[in-house]
């Protein structure tokens, strides 16, 4: 078996994988920019939101920041992979950009 995976034929994103007699790129995990193999511990480097914890990739919990990132009133912070989102608090909407309440 010849291992194709040694002049690294896979995408930046992609990790190679040699099978018998050829070989196929499978996606790196999600908290990956570039990857060595399968799962958040092969990554290169972590992907935005993501920071290196016993050799893994793991979520950033934005929500959970010394430093409130969702200042609207009456407004929640929801962690979200890689990310998070500012939500209204329960018994408010969203009227144009403000948390008004239902």
């Amino acid at each position: 078996d010849l291992d194709e995976c040694g002049a690294s034929p896979c995408k930046d994103h992609q990790y190679c994988l040699n099978t018998d007699g050829s070989f196929s790129c499978k996606a790196c995990d999600a908290s990956c920019v570039g990857c060595t193999g399968e799962g958040s511990e092969k990554c290169k480097t972590c992907a935005s939101g993501y920071v290196k914890e016993d050799e893994k990739c793991t979520d950033i919990d934005e929500c959970n920041l010394p430093e409130k990132i969702c200042t609207k009133e009456n407004q929640d912070c929801v962690n979200t992979s890689g990310s998070y989102k500012c939500v209204c608090s329960e018994g408010f909407e969203d009227k144009d950009g403000t948390c008004v309440q239902t």
